[in-house]
Parts: structure tokens; sequence; C-alpha cells
């Protein structure tokens, strides 16, 4: 298809979002990330929590590959809400929770060899190969489905769980049961005991198929794909009903487990068959980068004569001691990708421009599409970013559209690469309505009439590339937002206080601020919520009982809870971890807003947490209304210290540092290992430090551990002392 395209204006300067990463400077790099974080988690929660994505694969891809690069290059602006530290959503309290004994992470993606080798190369300098060493990488199809993990103790499988964030999953052990392909019990002498397996649940395309005409013929909700289709039949809180639908299972790993006697991913196969558990028929064994790249392209040719939806192929290194050694990241593991298949497209109108107010003020344009079928998957809304990315400066993190704007009626291309809404590529300007107008972004807040401004960073003179709502704390969107964080899956977790319920009382007046949710109860012959049209007494004491549950938290939900700047999960359990107990925490951050105090030092020595970081935590504390808020909901809460990593461990709960030169593993793996038996690892000696590792070369921070008399051990003394 021919179109014609305006010209880019000499004179107009790129929207932020469309900026290369290489032309970012100190200042819009943080504002990236800031802005990618919000989107990314945002995702996250609809796709691993609700199972109703809004945008596709390809979009979501999209994102956080620009988040990896803008981090890659500024590595000390890595926030601590940062993607790349977090996995999925919190689970639904409806099932019960199971805190995962291993971490269930999700993988990183490649989408082209130059990233595949990049992949390779980083595995190589991490672990110290030379090029010349021969690696091995099992590749297999990544199916579309929904994460599991499945305990089996003496044999017997005693208990089934989703992947949820991560760390805690749902409990859906009643309905795994249900599945045929998932073996009740493994008589094979030498099982391990226990015994995590972690697969995918699906279902093929023909059930699939089946399963909607049933919904059609019961007058029922049609199911978008067969992903969502598996997802909704686990997650019934009536196992009887998941019993009725035709899930499948393969296996591709595991968790915690006593002895796996083999010492590659290509024999655990073997082993894991021989027990009973199905494995994907296209799994190989591929010893260079040119076979990991044609086992993509044929797996990816027959693709569509597959009876189940992959969306590309994940190799995994297959000896399992360097596997070991190389560990994982926060999100995911470091020696395993996915390389993930390109996108579909499509073509629609855009009927609508929507805007929605966030907790921060921010206004984010949302497209309203004619609705469109893309790879069997209907949509119809769209992101739109922010008002550069509408007048055609640019997209989210690609240069599309060759400086076209986008306009109410236009004929739109998009794109999906998985179930979900697409991506906006390109505009058709021969089909152009004559009278089609360019969007005029407002300039008021649609909710509050406050002015909606951009502002100008001081350091560079730029402007933000998101325009925020001025009305601050007076918005009713912003306020009601921040509610709705409070109680969210990832915070408090509140049971029946979701989004429409906060929504509705705080336009009653009868929650306008965080304590008032728990003094609710103790309001309530004035609020009088059981005679409120659509409650009832049972719904009312419901929701008190588990507001009243909800007392208690770890303290790493109650900071990310707080709403506080580039506070978000992963850096909430940080802090969490770091201070103890909330008392402790929220006396440092008060400590902290003198810049020149220990406390202020301590917070921006944490590993992990940044200048920009600390300087959100203190200016946070600094505000009195904001220290109001947190002393009465102390008086409500019993925020619990988090529990160590690994209790066993003699360095859990300790704080590290690492300097020289060290002979027997990197400096990455090193950190890694520390890390994962708890310890904290800090970026300078303090009188907080327990131990400092000093290898060759070691300069000023061995200088200052012996003026502080702080612990220093060699390398050899500190494989010792954590038993390796």
């Amino acid at each position: 298809m021919n179109k014609s395209r305006s010209k880019k204006k000499s004179d107009e300067k790129p929207t932020l979002a469309a900026k290369p990463v290489a032309e970012l400077d100190e200042a819009e790099a943080a504002a990236e990330l800031k802005r990618l974080a919000a989107e990314i988690a945002h995702h996250d929660a609809l796709y691993y929590r609700q199972d109703e994505p809004e945008i596709s694969d390809a979009e979501y891809d999209a994102l956080r590959t620009r988040n990896d690069a803008i981090e890659a290059r500024f590595p000390h602006l890595v926030r601590d809400d940062s993607p790349s530290l977090r996995i999925g959503a919190a689970p639904v309290e409806a099932f019960g929770k199971v805190t995962h004994r291993v971490p269930m992470l999700s993988l990183s993606n490649v989408f082209d060899e130059e990233e595949l080798r990049d992949f390779l190369d980083r595995i190589r300098r991490f672990l110290g190969l030379p090029p010349s060493e021969k690696l091995a990488f099992t590749a297999e199809p990544k199916i579309d489905g929904l994460s599991i993990t499945l305990r089996y103790e003496r044999g017997v499988l005693v208990q089934g769980a989703t992947r949820g964030d991560g760390y805690e999953g749902e409990n859906v052990t009643p309905n795994v049961r249900t599945i045929a392909d998932i073996p009740k019990s493994v008589k094979t002498k030498g099982f391990p005991d226990p015994f995590e397996l972690r697969g995918e649940i699906y279902m093929s395309r023909k059930a699939f198929q089946r399963l909607n005409e049933e919904q059609v013929k019961r007058g029922d909700r049609v199911f978008a794909n067969p992903r969502n289709a598996a997802a909704g039949s686990l997650r019934q809180l009536d196992s009887s009903i998941t019993a009725q639908r035709p899930l499948r299972f393969f296996a591709y790993g595991w968790g915690e487990i006593a002895d796996l006697p083999v010492e590659t991913q290509w024999d655990a196969y073997q082993v894991l068959r021989a027990w009973g558990f199905p494995l994907n028929p296209l799994i190989k064994l591929t010893h260079s980068v040119e076979e990991m790249l044609a086992t993509y392209r044929n797996i990816e040719s027959g693709r569509s004569g597959l009876d189940y939806d992959i969306d590309g192929i994940v190799y995994k290194l297959d000896r399992l001691d360097l596997q070991r050694r190389l560990g994982f990241v926060s999100r995911s593991p470091r020696f395993a990708v996915a390389h993930k298949f390109p996108a579909e497209k499509a073509i629609t109108k855009l009927r609508d421009i929507d805007i929605q107010v966030g907790r921060t003020g921010a206004l984010t344009p949302v497209a309203k599409l004619e609705p469109v079928t893309v790879g069997g998957v209907v949509v119809q809304n769209a992101g739109l970013h922010n008002e550069d990315y509408i007048r055609g400066i640019g997209g989210d993190g690609q240069p599309i559209r060759n400086g076209v704007d986008i306009r109410v009626g236009d004929t739109l291309i998009v794109q999906r690469a998985g179930d979900v809404i697409p991506q906006i590529l390109d505009v058709v300007l021969e089909k152009r309505p004559k009278n089609a107008k360019p969007y005029v972004f407002p300039t008021k807040c649609p909710v509050c009439g406050s002015h909606a401004t951009r502002e100008v960073n001081p350091n560079t003179g730029k402007e933000d590339a998101v325009r925020r709502c001025t009305g601050g704390l007076i918005c009713p969107a912003q306020r009601v937002e921040r509610l709705k964080h409070f109680v969210s899956r990832d915070s408090f977790d509140i049971e029946g206080l979701g989004e429409k319920r906060i929504k509705e009382l705080y336009e009653d007046s009868i929650i306008q601020s965080l304590p008032d949710i728990f003094t609710l109860a103790k309001r309530d012959k004035v609020a009088k919520i059981a005679e409120r049209e659509g409650w009832g007494e049972l719904s009312a004491r419901n929701l008190f009982d588990a507001i009243e549950a909800r007392r208690t938290v770890k303290l790493d939900r109650f900071i990310n809870a707080l709403g506080i700047p580039h506070v978000g999960e992963i850096t909430a359990r940080l802090l969490a971890r770091t201070y103890g107990t909330a008392e402790d925490f929220v006396k440092a951050m008060r400590t902290a807003k003198s810049r020149q105090s220990e406390a202020f030092a301590e917070l921006n020595n944490i590993e992990g947490i940044g200048p920009t970081v600390a300087e959100a935590i203190v200016d946070f504390f600094a505000e009195p209304h904001n220290v109001k808020v947190v002393d009465a909901l102390l008086k409500e809460v019993r925020p619990q210290p988090l529990e160590a990593i690994d209790h066993a461990s003699p360095i859990s709960g300790k704080t590290v540092v690492f300097t020289g030169s060290l002979e027997r593993m990197t400096r990455s793996e090193a950190k890694a290992k520390a890390e994962r038996l708890g310890a904290k690892v800090a970026g300078s000696v303090s009188q907080k430090t327990d131990y400092v590792v000093a290898g060759p070369g070691a300069g000023s921070k061995l200088k200052n551990a012996k003026e502080l008399g702080v612990k220093v051990l060699t390398e050899d003394e500190w494989l010792k002392l954590i038993g390796s």
C-alpha cells in the first residue's frame, strides 16, 4: 500500500518517548524510566492477575526493551520500581496464597540474531569464559499459557500454585488435580522428596474453539484466546468447572528439589519424561548459535500447524553447574532467554481519544478503536502515551509514523503479537477524512479543571513528555487513584475493596484518606454500608472482616502502599529488609531529611537505592501531610518485618561490601550469591557494614574498613563462610 506522508519540520523536537536511547541525556533518561515503570506495572497487573491484558505482546516487549536499554546506558538511574526487577503481579486473595520457596521468575527477551549473540556474550563475560569454550543450549517452544508450580512430597502431588508476583502465588491445588496430563503421584524409585515441578498449563486451539461454541450456546462470556481460556478455567473457585475444561500441561523445569542426579538440562528433561511428566516433543539440544537460530526458524515455520499457541523459543544453558553460577537477576535467570516471534498487523479506525488522570496527575490519552480482529482477537483500545505521540513527534521507543499526527477518524495500521491490544504503527493518510482536524490536547484537567502543565527540567530546560494536573490532592482523580493503589493487590490487598468500591465510597465522602479505610467500621453508624445500594449485611460484614484481616501486613507492602515516587514492590522489599521494622524505617526517613545526616548516607548507600530514589523518599517524609498520614496509619495497622531469604545462611541480614579483584568468581557472581543467601550488598563501607570482602587491588574501601574496625575477609575466607 502506497501512503503519502507529511514531512517533519526541521525545527520540531522529537518526543522524549521516540528519542533514541543513545541520544538521551541523564535527565531525559530518568524521566523515561519513570514513565516506563508506571506503564509496565499497569500492564503487568492486567496480564498476570486479571487475565485481561490491554496491549499486545509486541507493544509490551517494546516497553521493556526500551527500559532495559536505558538502564544499560545509565545503570545508576535504575529505579527501585524498575520493571527489570519485577515479576508478574500479586495473587488473588480468594484462592489462598502460597509462598514460593524458590521464586518463579519470568524470562528476558531477545528479538533478533544480534540480541541473541549479545545474550551469549553476556554469559561468557559473567563466567569469565573464552570465546573458544563450547556451550550447549536446549531450545523449546515458549507455550502461551499459564505458569504453574506443582509440589510433590513422598511422590504425591500435595500442592499446585500459580506464578502470582513471582514470590507468592494462588493455591489452585484442587483445580490442577483435575488435569489429566499432571500425574497425581510418582512411584519411581529415587524420586526426590520434596520436588517442585514447574510448567505451563494451556488449552489446545481445537478445544478452545469447542469451548467458545459451548459458551455461546449457554449465553456465557466468550474467551478472547486460548491463553485467557486456560487461565480462566484454572482460576475457578469451583474445581468441578475446571474439571470440565480441556486443559493440558507441559513441564519445563523445577523449583525446590531434594536432589536431581544429572549434570545437564537435557538430561534433566529425559529424567522428567521417565518420571511420567509430559514435555514438549519439539525440544532440541543445540551446540552453536547457528543451530539455535535454525531451530527457531524451523519451529516458527511450522507454528501455524501446531494445535497450541506459542510466541517464541526458550533457550537454556545446558550445564546445570554453570546455571547455578550464573544465578538470577531480580526478575529473570541469567542462563535463559526467550527469542520472540514477530508481531501481527491489522487496519482499523480511530473513533475517539479519551483522557485518563492517574494518581500522579499524569494525563494519559487512550485510543478508542473501531473493533478489529487481529490474529483471532478483537481489540478496541490502545495507549497513546502522551500528546507528542499524538502529534506524530514519535512513538513508544520507536521512530514510527514519520511525523504524521493522529486524528479522530483516521485509518490506522495496528500491530499485535499476543492476545491483546495493538500498538499504532502508522496512519493511512489517503484515507484521512477531509474534515479531520489535529487533536488538541487539553490544558486543563478533565476531572477537576485545574491547569495541566508540562514541567520543565531546570537542568536541561526541556519539557517533560507528560502533561500533569496541578490540582494535587484537591483533584478527585488523583486522590481516588492513590486510594486504589493503597488497596491494590501489590499493596494492602484488601479483598472486596476494589477500584469500583473505592471510587463509590470516595465520591460519597465515606473514605477520603488512607486511614479512613481502617476507621470505617467505627464510623459505620454514619456510613451505613449495609444499607447502600448493591451491598447488604453479608457484603458489609465481609468488607469489615477483610479490612480487619489486613491490619497486619508485611512491611514491604506497607511501604509500597504509601505511594512514594520511585518506590515500587522491589524497592519496598529492599527498604523493608534494610530497616527491619516500620518504626525504624519511619524514624530513619525523618532523620534523613538532613542531607548531611548519617541516616541519609545510609539510605543512599543501600545497593539498589540511587540518589534519585533517596531524594524522592526523603522529600516524601519531609511533607507534613504525608507524615501525618503515616502516623495515623501506624495507629491502625501493624506492619510485620520480612523474613530473611535464607535463615540457615551465616550472612542472612548482614551487610557486605566487595572491593578489589576476585579470582574465584566474577564480582557480579559474588554479589548475586550474597543476595541469594539473604545478605545486603552495599556500595561503600560504614559503621553498619558487617563484612568487607577484599581481593587484590583493594583500595579506599579496605582502608575505611580497617579504620572502622569492620571485619575484613579474603575471597577464600568468604567462600568458607558461606559454605561454597
